[in-house]
């Protein structure tokens, strides 16, 4: 029938794995980097505006506490810091499963048993990382002259943990549930991913502090 070259195999390969991380946040597989501009454009903006509208229901959480937030505006340099570990934590997993489904290992693995490893591994991750993040919690608080920072200290403890968890579980379940939606694993996953990780993030944290603190 006729020759097919190693080469083309290889270069075939690497253009399906080198599309995945674009696919992961709305870059469509077929662009390059000669497509042209309008053509981008058209393929990136309705991701874009996907964003947009997820990211305000991050904001609205944010709003529900504003009376937290400035009462205790120490919480509010934290949760960037929150935001960003357990949205990191999420992208690890989400990785880790989009391999997984590309090489076929989730079809011979019981779901529920990644999800317990990924939900315990982000418990561990988020504990570590929360004890750092607490005492410097406490350091900023005591400096800053703002009331509880022992609380404080707790909240951003028990809010790491929690988000990583929720984040390690998040990873998992986005990319199985937009398969099981008929659409590609990778399309859009971060998006999200993100926007999930920063509202249980963002809320548990100023949940916790309404709690706790006031």
């Amino acid at each position: 029938m006729g020759i097919v070259y190693a080469w083309q195999l290889f270069e075939r390969a690497a253009g399906e794995l080198s599309a995945q991380p674009g696919a992961m946040v709305g870059v469509d597989r077929a662009e390059r980097v000669s497509t042209p501009l309008f053509t981008s454009f058209r393929m990136r903006h309705p991701w874009l505006l996907v964003n947009l509208l997820t990211a305000f229901a991050a904001a609205a959480v944010v709003g529900l506490f504003e009376d937290t937030i400035a009462r205790v505006v120490a919480l509010a340099a934290f949760l960037p810091v929150l935001a960003g570990q357990s949205g990191n934590t999420g992208c690890q997993t989400l990785a880790i499963t989009l391999r997984g489904l590309t090489l076929g290992e989730l079809d011979q693995l019981p779901v529920g048993r990644v999800l317990r490893k990924e939900i315990l591994l982000g418990a561990l991750n988020g504990f570590l990382v929360g004890l750092l993040a607490a005492a410097a919690m406490y350091g900023y608080a005591q400096s800053t002259g703002s009331e509880g920072p022992g609380p404080l200290a707790l909240v951003v403890l028990l809010a790491m943990t929690g988000a990583c968890m929720g984040s390690g579980a998040c990873g998992v379940l986005v990319p199985l549930a937009l398969r099981r939606l008929g659409a590609d694993p990778a399309t859009a996953s971060s998006i999200f991913l993100t926007t999930f990780t920063d509202v249980l993030g963002m809320g548990l944290m100023l949940l916790l502090a309404t709690l706790l603190v006031l």
